[in-house]
């Protein structure tokens, strides 16, 4: 199962619903995410290169998005 942010998303379903499994991604952020990472909708998540998960993580950051603990901290 691939890892982002301290969370292990679903392998077998698409990227974009594996993202939602992250506390903080809703479907208009896991959208918006898959399109600014240049990743192809229907992937698997088991699918995804390690760059492609740099490049997500990369776009999570980059945003300054509250996910996760911090949003649970909240």
């Amino acid at each position: 199962m691939p890892r982002l942010l301290g969370v292990e998303i679903p392998a077998k379903k698409k990227v974009a619903f594996s993202l939602r499994y992250i506390y903080g991604i809703g479907p208009a952020r896991a959208d918006q995410v898959i399109q600014e990472a240049g990743i192809d909708p229907n992937t698997r998540a088991n699918d995804l290169t390690e760059e492609q998960l740099n490049k997500i993580l990369h776009v999570i950051t980059e945003h300054k998005w509250v996910v996760e603990g911090d949003l649970r901290r909240e």
